[in-house]
């Protein structure tokens, strides 16, 4: 078969404008970015007239460091829904060059199910990613600045808790010192993050318009006066420049699929280390211009999905109509215990050893009051008698299933998955929302009711620095904030190594952190890093320029 970017290469793409006309944007409102890219105003939610779509969430079970193929599963799906007749728009998360050179290569779908252009898409696409990073370090910037120019008076500043960012896997820069020298400002000990960690992405991908994003901006807190009190971005009142460096990154991203049907792609932030899920307006727009929007949250269920519902949904009133939990046979034998060399060959018995991972994350959906849609995403190693076990599986389980093929035959191939999702939307759809806990309760309960009932842990241990943390977020009024776990993709618990669906372990909180612009508690879990290191054969030695193209994209 052919490599991703020889697929992409191929398709035949359409002007964006034909694009945006398909969907009936108006002209005043679409502004594009070369030949087939554009981005469009917030306008056009402000109309009397907005669609009702169904909101079909994607997510999956606990992933292999390769993934599970979410993004694929989510282009193929809405590929699948418009070859049996209905308007289906996917909303997705923009890929960052962390991921694009280290592991993954790329993150635009996959072979025959793919948004287009996908190189323009993995590199710098339309710069919002460049916006959100040059806010974050403006703000650092500025920071630094009023540190200096006050350090003699009572104005000054005792601690700086904002960190830079960069959109780039390195390890090298997670603890930093500034200011070192003559003249180069207060000395400060700080770091990096990732980009798709920043406050500010999370800030841009959940604020509802541009006062909000404004409000929200104002709000976050880069640091503490010397009476003890917060100083905020408001304080410096620099809150206007930074809301100007974003203002056209707040506007979502519209693309096409291979199939020239229309895609929304807007923000990134990881769902390990940040809440993991594009942004809030790209997806009332897919679901205000589609009779169906899909969308993805990142890697498993326990991450992503828990906090697009317990987060985004909650905030924006937002009520998915079915969700689609995606497996693989090869993530199912991994959980039942074999080694990442071995997946590729069958082995029926230790793919139903991994049903007890699928089996935790159905139950944590339906206690949300999701119906759940399971697809797997068929690898050609994959054999009839693997497939078969996981059909039975699910008839046990009593869950819709599908096999998606969208990889390798694009739309047609994703028929029979779409069919099973509309035919649960119209016969069995998810009820109404219920959360994995009040915001009202205190936050110690809200980090317990996740760790209890979704990761099924018995005891959660608190180190020094995160129990200073609670006592501080409830001095400061921030607990009915909710709660954000950033913790490993790779395991149910904090530890990596413990797969399928393990049992009597307990979790390690190691720091709390408010973002207050965001409205989130960050909780930060075992080993897990906001700034990730490269692996030892990063994905950037495969990408070059040949003949004039781009090649190594996948």
């Amino acid at each position: 078969m052919k490599s991703d970017i020889e697929i992409a290469r191929e398709a035949t793409l359409k002007p964006i404008q034909e694009i945006a006309q398909s969907l009936n944007i108006p002209t005043q409102d679409f502004l594009p970015y070369g030949h087939y890219m554009g981005k469009i105003s917030l306008d056009v939610l402000k109309e009397k007239q907005h669609g009702a779509g169904h909101l079909i969430l994607v997510t999956a079970i606990t992933p292999t460091k390769a993934g599970i193929g979410k993004t694929t599963v989510s282009i193929g799906l809405a590929l699948g829904m418009n070859q049996i007749g209905k308007k289906a728009i996917v909303a997705l998360r923009e890929p960052s060059l962390g991921p694009v050179f280290g592991i993954k290569g790329g993150a635009a779908g996959g072979g025959y199910s793919q948004v287009l252009p996908m190189d323009k898409i993995n590199l710098h696409f339309t710069g919002d990613f460049h916006a959100i990073t040059s806010a974050n370090n403006t703000i650092s910037a500025l920071v630094d600045n009023y540190a200096y120019r006050h350090r003699n008076d009572d104005q000054g500043l005792s601690k700086i808790t904002w960190r830079r960012v960069l959109d780039v896997n390195d390890r090298s820069i997670r603890h930093i010192v500034t200011g070192l020298g003559d003249g180069n400002g207060e000395v400060n000990e700080t770091g990096f993050d990732i980009t798709p960690a920043s406050e500010i992405m999370a800030i841009l991908c959940l604020a509802k318009d541009m006062d909000d994003l404004r409000r929200r901006i104002d709000n976050i807190v880069v640091g503490y006066k010397k009476d003890g009190s917060p100083f905020t971005v408001g304080d410096m009142k620099i809150g206007g420049a930074i809301t100007v460096l974003l203002m056209d990154a707040l506007q979502p991203n519209l693309v096409q699929t291979t199939e020239n049907t229309p895609a929304f792609i807007h923000g990134g932030p990881f769902a390990n280390i940040a809440h993991g899920c594009n942004s809030v307006v790209a997806t009332k727009m897919a679901i205000h211009y589609g009779d169906y929007a899909i969308t993805e949250a990142g890697f498993g269920a326990d991450l992503g999905a828990e906090k697009f519902l317990d987060i985004v949904c909650r905030q924006n009133g937002l009520q998915p109509a079915a969700t689609i939990l995606v497996a693989t046979a090869k993530s199912l034998k991994l959980h039942g215990g074999v080694k990442d060399a071995d997946l590729s060959t069958e082995n029926v018995e230790a793919l139903k050893k991994g049903f007890s991972n699928l089996d935790q994350h159905v139950e944590n959906m339906r206690k949300f009051g999701q119906s759940v849609v399971i697809c797997i995403n068929r690898f050609p190693t994959d054999t009839e008698a693997e497939l078969e076990a996981i059909r039975l599986h699910c008839e046990e389980l009593g869950v819709p299933f599908a096999v998606n093929n969208a990889f390798s035959e694009g739309g047609k191939g994703a028929t029979e998955l779409a069919q099973v999702v509309v035919d649960t939307i119209d016969n069995h759809p998810s009820e109404p929302l219920t959360f994995g806990y009040d915001l009202d309760s205190p936050v110690k309960e809200k980090i317990e009711a996740l760790t209890r009932e979704i990761y099924r842990a018995d005891r959660v241990v608190y180190d020094k620095k995160a129990i200073k943390a609670l006592k501080m977020i409830d001095e400061l009024g921030y607990d009915k904030f909710p709660i954000c776990i950033a913790k490993t993709q790779y395991s149910f618990s904090d530890d990596a190594s413990l797969l399928g669906a393990p049992r009597d372990f307990e979790m390690h909180v190691n720091d709390i952190v408010v973002t207050t612009g965001a409205e989130m508690i960050v909780v930060i879990m075992g080993s897990i890093m906001r700034m990730p290191g490269l692996p030892k054969v990063p994905n950037a030695e495969k990408i070059d320029i040949v003949n004039g193209e781009i090649d190594g994209l996948s």
